[in-house]
């Protein structure tokens, strides 16, 4: 198995880093330990993560979460490959930072990871667009995903789906992926339903406990991940990034990443020359 770890900015107690895993099907799981907190954000690619708070399969959108000391294994028996922005704290900050966090419960995870939320939205896309600042706007972004990931409130826990199951999912993430840029419309759950050989309300209930969102909801939420990215990371017209992540009109995403986001598209482009100082 083949995984590359490169560190992308660090300080007193934190790191991120870009981490891409070449497993696939023929390669065994291996146990590894997360030896800080981890959040992982994930970028591409799905996978089985198994500790011993819960096992989940994640797709693009969600976000691992690891307890410091515990021992995990990540699986890829339906598809090759992922990459993840990993987000790792020391324990004694991870603990300062729930501590100052109003309402906080507790510093451990009793779930594996958590689904492509709207709510780790604009945190996750500030995240991911921090890879090209200064350790002190890195930082800051990483505090603001943690609070994002601790606020996120009580949902249905991601769980495992068994293994025909979670090769439907594996395949229809895929093929939802593959429509993100196109401009196209979403694929129609009965075509989804037709691939994957169930009816469709199996299939969508199949989809929903193991992605932890619709078809739709996930198209959507990656379509204005990557457009809140691109709008971070440079200057492009905003209609050209509307349409070039799937969206129809410039109303309907504009609407849309308002909602989300809570801002317009210039807004959040501005906010982000803001914090690059």
């Amino acid at each position: 198995m083949t995984i590359a770890t490169t560190v992308l900015a660090s300080g007193r107690g934190w790191r991120l880093s870009d981490v891409v895993c070449a497993a696939g099907p023929g390669d065994r799981p291996f146990e590894e330990r997360h030896d800080w907190v981890s959040l992982a954000a994930v970028l591409s690619g799905v996978f089985a993560y198994r500790a011993s708070h819960g096992a989940a399969l994640l797709t693009p959108g969600a976000v691992l979460l690891g307890n410091c000391g515990a021992c995990f294994q990540c699986g890829h028996e339906h598809a090759q490959g992922d990459r993840c922005l990993s987000l790792q704290f020391a324990p004694d900050y991870w603990e300062r930072l729930v501590a100052a966090l109003p309402g906080a419960r507790r510093a451990a995870f009793d779930r594996p990871g958590l689904p492509p939320l709207e709510s780790l939205l604009p945190a996750a896309a500030a995240l991911i667009a921090a890879r090209d600042l200064e350790a002190d706007g890195v930082e800051q972004a990483a505090i603001d995903f943690a609070d994002a990931v601790l606020r996120a409130g009580e949902i249905a826990p991601l769980r495992e789906p068994a293994p025909r199951a979670a090769r439907r999912v594996c395949d229809a993430v895929r093929r939802i992926e593959a429509h993100v840029g196109r401009g196209e419309q979403a694929v129609p759950l009965d075509v989804l339903a037709a691939e994957a050989g169930v009816d469709r309300f199996h299939f969508l209930r199949s989809f929903r406990a193991a992605v932890g969102v619709t078809p739709h909801q996930y198209l959507l939420r990656l379509r204005l991940g990557r457009a809140a990215e691109r709008l971070r990371r440079n200057d492009e017209p905003v209609t050209r990034i509307a349409f070039d992540c799937g969206f129809g009109d410039l109303s309907t995403f504009n609407r849309r990443f308002r909602r989300v986001m809570g801002a317009s598209p210039l807004d959040w482009r501005r906010r982000a020359r803001r914090s690059c100082g």
